[in-house]
């Protein structure tokens, strides 16, 4: 079985690195904010899901299903640093990771001589959960967002996300409506412009390439995120739909998509989807930048490969 490259969770930590969690609080916004890099789509019907012989079928990819969409607005692109700083000026939000003391970090991202505390994942030791890793300081202490504020925000949780929209007037999209903003108007296409992943030879989004996960060649130009308006946009003018972080949507996994989830078994341990893939993503492990591709993660995990977008409904407007 071939694993997600974003499968770092604070469930796989036994936290020995400051653990102070706190009481998240959120902002509820009642105007919708960034207006001007959303995207109306007038929604309808379309295939969802995959049989594609290169699918995981226990991610619950398929089988391939219609779906009906109601009309909505998505943002162009995920959101940015320069966007998440302005809600944590006006609100002062504190992340999860922040209160936890620590977040998920690439390993070729930490120096050698780094004099704060990491911890291996055994099973993927290419993630690191570095102390005071957050989304102002990505790759821990001595580090910062300076000259990416153009790039998608990371290490937010689901919570994070959700606080952040609330702020936004807006919300996280479900699933099928990113899947259904993903396919860019395509019908049963492997990726968001169409079934080759290098259309005569170039690159369309930020995954990895070489050998994963010790070499990366930056043949797409990119070695870690890339800003969040690079590469070309998908049939619906939207940004990276494949690669580059993970977004977080509203729905709980399940490998079994059609299967009723009961919210009383629920808790904030328990999975929520993910789409899109990562610039960590590589064919011969993690083959999920795939537009019909799934993945999860729990609601407090964050890492230096998960941001997200925001949806607004159309009466918002």
């Amino acid at each position: 079985m071939k694993r997600a490259c974003c499968s770092a969770s604070r469930t796989t930590v036994e936290s020995k690195l400051s653990p102070d969690k706190g009481k998240i609080t959120t902002t509820e916004g009642k105007a919708v904010k960034f207006k001007e890099k959303m995207v109306y789509l007038p929604g309808g019907e379309f295939l969802m899901g995959t049989d594609d012989k290169e699918g995981f079928p226990f991610d619950g990819e398929g089988p391939v299903r219609k779906k009906q969409v109601q009309p909505f607005y998505i943002d162009r692109h995920t959101v940015t640093n320069t966007e998440f700083k302005q809600f944590v000026d006006e609100t002062g939000y504190k992340t999860e990771a922040e209160h936890y003391g620590w977040s998920f970090v690439f390993y070729q991202f930490i120096p050698k001589d780094f004099p704060y505390q990491v911890q291996q994942l055994p099973n993927t030791p290419w993630w690191l959960a570095t102390e005071g890793a957050y989304w102002f300081q990505p790759e821990g202490p001595g580090s910062s967002i300076e000259g990416r504020m153009e790039h998608p925000v990371i290490h937010v949780s689901w919570n994070d996300a959700v606080a952040f929209c609330d702020w936004a007037g807006k919300r996280l999209p479900t699933e099928k409506e990113w899947e259904y903003a993903a396919r860019g108007g395509l019908v049963q296409k492997r990726y968001p412009w169409g079934d080759e992943l290098t259309p005569k030879g170039h690159h369309y989004c930020n995954i990895w390439q070489g050998d994963f996960p010790r070499e990366n060649s930056e043949e797409d130009g990119y070695i870690g995120t890339a800003p969040a308006q690079t590469f070309p946009t998908n049939g619906y003018g939207l940004f990276h739909m494949a690669g580059n972080v993970w977004e977080w949507c509203s729905d709980w996994f399940s490998n079994h998509p059609e299967k009723r989830i009961d919210p009383k078994r629920l808790n904030n341990e328990s999975p929520k989807v993910m789409r899109g893939g990562s610039y960590l993503c590589h064919f011969s492990y993690c083959n999920r930048y795939r537009v019909a591709a799934r993945s999860s993660n729990t609601m407090d995990s964050s890492t230096g490969n998960i941001g997200f977008r925001c949806v607004a409904d159309e009466e918002k407007f």
